[in-house]
């Protein structure tokens, strides 16, 4: 591979492992990348259950790796002067702010209750803690962060006593304050190591990730003007659950690269079509390639104008630290998508064509009354022309009947949504209930348990009284008869002397 053209030869949609010159960073997973201009950063990671704290630099220039030497900042406004290194982290996340590098949360010897926002200054190689407001976040890692204009979204994680979370939080980068946010409908279930992103500067899309005992494969989405959550139905291919994989966006395309299920690696980069929710399958890697892996990490960068992927690190029985590249081919660019129902989407095209034929109608009464001088226009006749204001007439009946139609079906489904909420509003409560006698129930058997224990010992000691009582009356049989013998041998020494005085008066 050239160095300098060395983007220009790769084939498209295939990923190309980089050569790379000089020595390469430690194998790492659970890291955080970023993109700034032309060189890719690595901060932090883990490897054989032990964080990292290393910033790593690869150059896409001339393809080289490189050491960021980071010093504290001395001055107070921003940073944390009493920091001397960079905390070794792991689960983070990190966003490129202006000239900042941005470290959101994560896993580390000296992590607090709240998420702490680190920076790293790429001009000054100065970093720091930044000092946030408002309604923190609680500490996590394997959460999401979503750059949104000059704010963060951050949603769910694990937090440090390994507590799910599906809360959303956002940062607001100019004032550095906390809010969390209160969303409506169902949310995601609670969940960590999933991946995120943004469509059209309104929708956040979260997708997969993991609880404590299930992989999803979900998709979610929250709209960020009316905050509510759905699960719109997608289309293309099936996706397989997983967790521990990367996002990276580019345009109207959502790549998904690695990911895995603690059994076997995801070896296929999806694509999601976020303007049309449809999956579709890019490529195949090997079961045991690297980019098969959890917790690797993929960004995008621009080389002469062209973007591409760039996967680093990542673990799938063995650590990586080997670089990939994918040159995207460019997608059809769309009009972004309206995110509803298929009822409401119906509707909307129904209403759409009935306001382009009653335009087209008064047009054509516009022209019927310019022709009242005229027995033909352009070869038609006026019967011609009545008749087709009539035809459209007709087609826009149809129309308003199916908007009709589409109503009425959307109210009915309006009801069947009520009454399944109310029903789940009842097994709810049943659950409770039961869960309920099912603790009075443990309670019981756990009462019934130590009055067993208690009569077991009973028996016990009744049998150690019961042994003593048989060794009593053995005793007692002994000296029954010892005494009865000593009786007899007493009775014969008597009739003996008896005797003898008897004899001796003869």
């Amino acid at each position: 591979m050239e160095v300098n053209n060395w983007h220009k030869e790769l084939t498209y949609d295939e990923w190309v492992p980089v050569t790379v010159s000089g020595a390469r960073p430690g194998p790492r997973y659970k890291h955080a990348a970023a993109v700034v201009d032309e060189k890719l950063y690595i901060a932090g990671g883990s490897r054989n259950g032990r964080h990292l704290s290393d910033v790593q630099v690869f150059d896409l220039r001339n393809l080289t790796w490189s050491s960021l030497k980071l010093k504290a900042n001395d001055g107070k406004e921003d940073g944390d002067s009493s920091q001397e290194f960079l905390p070794a982290t792991s689960g983070h996340r990190m966003i490129r702010w202006g000239e900042k590098l941005l470290l959101l949360g994560g896993s580390s010897r000296d992590s607090s209750a709240e998420l702490t926002v680190r920076y790293i200054d790429i001009e000054t190689c100065q970093f720091g803690v930044i000092k946030t407001s408002g309604n923190v976040p609680v500490a996590r890692v394997g959460h999401s962060a979503t750059l949104v204009g000059s704010r963060v979204i951050l949603f769910g994680g694990e937090d440090m006593s390994r507590k799910l979370l599906n809360d959303v939080h956002v940062l607001d980068l100019d004032s550095m304050n906390w809010e969390m946010i209160e969303t409506s409908q169902t949310p995601p279930a609670p969940r960590y190591d999933h991946a995120a992103s943004i469509q059209g500067q309104r929708y956040l899309l979260i997708f997969g990730g993991c609880s404590h005992s299930v992989f999803f494969n979900d998709l979610h989405l929250l709209d960020m003007q009316t905050m509510e959550w759905s699960q719109p139905q997608t289309q293309g291919n099936l996706v397989s659950p997983r967790a521990g994989h990367t996002g990276v966006t580019i345009d109207e395309s959502w790549y998904i690269v690695g990911g895995g299920d603690n059994k076997s690696g995801c070896p296929e980069t999806l694509v999601l079509d976020m303007s049309k929710l449809v999956w579709s399958v890019l490529t195949v890697v090997k079961q045991k390639d690297p980019l098969s892996s959890e917790g690797l990490s993929a960004c995008s960068a621009t080389v002469d104008g062209e973007k591409y992927l760039l996967a680093f690190g990542g673990y799938n029985g063995r650590y990586s630290n080997e670089l990939f590249v994918m040159r995207p081919k460019e997608k059809d660019i769309v009009r972004p998508k309206i995110f509803q129902s298929p009822a409401a989407a119906a509707a909307a095209a129904s209403v759409t064509s009935a306001y382009a034929l009653s335009k087209s109608e008064k047009l054509d009464f516009m022209q019927l009354d310019d022709m009242n001088s005229n027995s033909h226009v352009n070869g038609h006749s006026k019967d011609d022309v009545t008749d087709k204001i009539e035809a459209i007439k007709e087609e826009k009946r149809i129309l308003e009947l199916s908007i009709a139609e589409v109503r009425a079906e959307n109210s009915k489904i309006g009801g069947e949504l009520e009454e399944l909420n109310n029903t789940h509003a009842e097994l709810s409560k049943e659950l409770q209930s039961v869960q309920g006698q099912l603790v009075a129930e443990r309670s019981r058997c756990f009462n019934l348990e130590a009055k067993i224990a208690e009569l077991q010992k009973l028996l016990e000691s009744m049998q150690s009284v019961e042994d003593e009582v048989q060794a009593l009356r053995e005793k007692n049989s002994a000296l029954d008869q010892e005494m009865e013998l000593a009786a007899t041998a007493q009775r014969q020494s008597s009739g003996g002397v008896w005797r003898w005085f008897g004899g001796s008066e003869k």
